[in-house]
């Protein structure tokens, strides 16, 4: 497994996955980023351009090797084997 360099977590205070998803990474441990879309929809350009969606929750992970993984929505099992979380 490749070792998370950073991980922001795209979402807005209203959007029910991205609580689950929040949740979900703190239960397990996971630092991450989050970027409030609510708060600041400018800062969405970063999520809108590499995914070319404005749906929330995104996560964009840079792994150690610079490598990103873009998860769009809360794919927990996408989620877990790219950062070694067992189901």
């Amino acid at each position: 497994m490749n070792k998370v360099k950073e991980y922001k977590v795209y979402s807005t205070t209203v959007c029910v996955y991205c609580k689950l998803l929040k949740d979900w990474l703190d239960r397990h441990e996971v630092s991450y980023q989050e970027i409030n879309l609510s708060t600041d929809p400018s800062l969405g350009q970063e999520m809108i351009q590499k995914t070319g969606q404005m749906g929330v929750p995104v996560s964009i992970i840079t792994l150690a090797d610079k490598t990103e993984e873009i998860v769009v929505g809360f794919d927990q099992e996408r989620l877990g084997r790219i950062l070694g979380i067992a189901s």
